[in-house]
């Protein structure tokens, strides 16, 4: 198999730079672009006059606050009759009852909670009554099996009296 000339893996190695300069001009276009978009709209926008604001409001008073701005608009009218006192009030309610149905979650994991620490419990008792009857089995196999020794060394002493020798 013949090896790629010099000139070929050079051209390769231009198309490939070429192909990874074009992507990143992508990327920083895909970046940037939008925020200088907007920008510059912004900006020519800023010359020309409000004409879609409902409230009246000219520009340069974008950012205060004006007490006339949504006069119009009934929810908003309400919104403003309303006194400080009416909407501390609100707030209160809306707070209580965040705190509320917090609370019934909460009352709720702890109840969950309770059942699983019960479960626990069972299971760890179970396993606490298996240990012990395993204990007093071993205990009772290692009581016969001293008795099963001595009664082994017992029939080997008679065994050697009666003239058997071990042969090993």
């Amino acid at each position: 198999m013949a090896r790629p000339s010099y000139h070929r893996l050079f051209n390769h190695q231009r198309i490939l730079k070429l192909v990874m300069v074009l992507v990143g001009f992508c990327l920083a276009c895909c970046i940037l672009g939008p925020p200088l978009y907007w920008h510059f709209k912004g900006s020519s926008r800023a010359q020309t006059s409000c004409g879609s604001c409902d409230c009246g409001c000219d520009l340069d008073t974008t950012f205060s606050i004006t007490l006339d701005c949504g006069d119009h608009d009934p929810d908003m009218k309400e919104e403003m009759k309303k006194g400080r006192l009416a909407l501390l009030a609100e707030e209160l309610r809306l707070q209580k009852n965040v705190t509320d149905d917090r609370l019934e979650r909460t009352k709720e994991l702890t109840t969950e909670v309770r059942k699983a620490s019960s479960q626990y419990r069972k299971e760890v008792e179970k396993c606490s009554v298996g240990i012990e009857t395993c204990e007093e089995a071993r205990e009772k196999a290692e009581a016969a099996l001293v008795d099963e020794l001595k009664l082994s060394a017992l029939w080997e002493e008679r065994a050697r009296e009666l003239g058997w020798s071990h042969g090993i």
